[in-house]
This record gives structure tokens, C-alpha cells and sequence, in this order.
């Protein structure tokens, strides 16, 4: 029999997909719930009666969020026990939440995570790609400048990265994804977990030329760091610098060379004063 919840805020993940992925404890904390948050009640409604769970609901999403938040703070601060929950998934993983959470510990009410599924960890879990360094940018800018100014800012981030988006999208994203990483290993991931669950890998320019049979819904992608790159040597280095130098101190113009090659700074810092001395 299952232990009563002390009172405080859960962070419930559910199934992003299959719904055999709830966890026991997550089905516990439903059904003690004196009130579950959710993005949209008919999406957790829908849950909930597969679980045979009853419960009230509340809807919690960016629209509504200053005028609900401050009562379900009230209800933790009675002692409720309160489920926040989100679509599908692990909340506030480019969901709202984040300043329930907080606002919620500020009033001295306890946090409790209750993890389960997320699309991020499926995603990386059969990409084949890198996961020692990641970088989750959720969804990027719906304009196509504002996002390839995003991608610009971290082209250069020796890390996996992890984006979410509509299908409507897919196309123009991957457009831009190619021309500003150019022809990285990637994955693309569709219907995770689900009947028609689809992951498609290869280069970039291939996952675009080969688009999946099916675009509605929301897909994740997963790109691979950029290549590691080529040893400069000593003379190679002084002749980038020696540019840079023309417009910057050395510490500036060293951070700008570190952050085009993928050279230490240290490194280029050291070239850049040796030239500066040698002046």
C-alpha cells in the first residue's frame, strides 16, 4: 500500500508517447493529488481516465499564469498536495513551470521531483551521437533571421545539440541548420515511443533531402558537435592574429581567434602577446 504524500508540490513526468511509461510512483501521486496542473485539462483528462483516476484539475499554461499561479501557491501553502504535470513528458523541459517551482520554495513548500519520461533523453538515447556534452535549445525563433542568429551564437559549441519543432517547420529549420553548421551527423526523431515511432540519422544535407514520410506532429532533432579542429601551427595562428590584432587588444583578440578555430585561448592568448613584445 502505498505511503500518503506529504504535502508539497510534485513535478510529475508522464508518457510522451506509450502510455505503458508511467511510472508507479507517477500513478501514485495522481491519484493522491488533491489538484493536478496541467497544460490542457482534456490532455491530462484523457490520461487520467486511462489510469482510473479521478482528480481536479487546473489549467496552467504561459496565458493564464500570473492570475493562477498565485492560488495554487495558496493551496501549497494550506498543505495541498499538488501534481504539476505537463502534454507529455518531464515539465518544464521547454515547458511552463519554472516559476511555480520557484515561487513555490520561496513560500517554503516542498519540491518533489517525480521523473519519467522526456523526448530529450529518448532522443539521445538512439541518436548514436555524443551525450558527454549537450546543448537543449528547445525550440528556436519561428522567424528565419532570429534563428539563424541563434544558431549562429553557438555554432561553435562543441556539444551535441538538441532542438525541438513543428513539423510545419521542419523543412526551413533544417535549411538553416545546413547553412550555418554546415553537413553535421544528425538524427531526426518522430512519434517517440509511439506505433509509427520513426528516428532517421545521417547528414544533415541527406535528412533534408530525405524528408520523413509524415510531417504533422512535433519533431526533436539531434545534431552532432562540429568536426574537431585542425591544429594550427605557430605561423598559421600569428597570421590570424596579426589581423585581429590590427582592431582589438590581445585579450579580445585572442578570444575572438579561440572562438573561430577551436584553438585553447590560453594558447592564443601566449601568440598574441609574443607579437605584441616582439613589437
Amino acid at each position: 500500500m502505498p505511503s500518503k504524500l506529504s504535502p508539497g508540490l510534485y513535478v510529475t513526468a508522464t508518457p510522451i508517447g506509450n502510455l505503458g511509461d508511467i511510472t508507479e510512483r507517477a500513478r501514485d501521486v495522481l491519484h493522491q493529488a488533491d489538484l493536478v496542473i496541467c497544460e490542457d485539462t482534456r490532455v491530462t483528462g484523457r490520461l487520467l481516465k486511462h489510469l482510473g483516476i479521478t482528480a481536479t484539475l487546473w489549467a496552467y499554461h504561459d496565458h493564464n499564469a500570473a492570475t493562477v499561479r498565485p492560488k495554487i501557491v495558496a493551496k501549497l501553502s494550506d498543505g495541498a498536495v499538488v501534481a504539476l504535470v505537463s502534454d507529455a513528458g518531464t515539465p518544464l523541459i521547454s515547458d511552463p513551470g519554472f516559476k511555480l517551482v520557484r515561487e513555490a520554495r520561496e513560500a517554503g513548500v516542498a519540491v518533489n521531483s517525480v521523473p519519467g519520461a522526456s523526448a530529450l533523453t529518448a532522443a539521445l538515447s538512439v541518436a548514436g551521437l555524443p551525450t558527454d556534452q549537450v546543448l537543449f535549445l528547445g525550440f528556436l525563433p519561428s522567424k528565419a533571421a532570429a534563428r539563424r542568429n541563434a544558431l549562429d551564437e553557438i555554432k561553435t559549441v562543441r556539444a551535441t545539440l538538441v532542438l525541438y519543432e513543428r513539423g510545419s517547420r521542419l523543412a526551413a529549420l533544417m535549411d538553416d541548420l545546413i547553412a550555418v553548421l554546415g553537413n553535421r551527423e544528425a538524427s531526426v526523431c518522430r512519434e517517440l515511443t509511439k506505433m509509427y515511432e520513426e528516428v532517421r540519422h545521417g547528414g544533415l544535407e541527406e535528412l533534408r533531402d530525405k524528408p520523413a514520410g509524415e510531417t504533422r506532429g512535433e519533431f526533436v532533432i539531434v545534431v552532432g558537435p562540429p568536426a574537431p579542429p585542425e591544429e594550427l601551427d605557430d605561423a598559421a595562428l600569428d597570421a590570424l592574429l596579426k589581423t585581429a590584432l590590427g582592431a582589438a587588444s590581445p585579450s579580445r583578440a585572442a578570444a575572438q581567434i579561440a572562438r573561430e578555430t577551436g584553438v585553447s585561448r590560453r594558447r592564443v592568448y601566449q601568440r598574441a602577446l609574443f607579437l605584441t613584445d616582439d613589437e
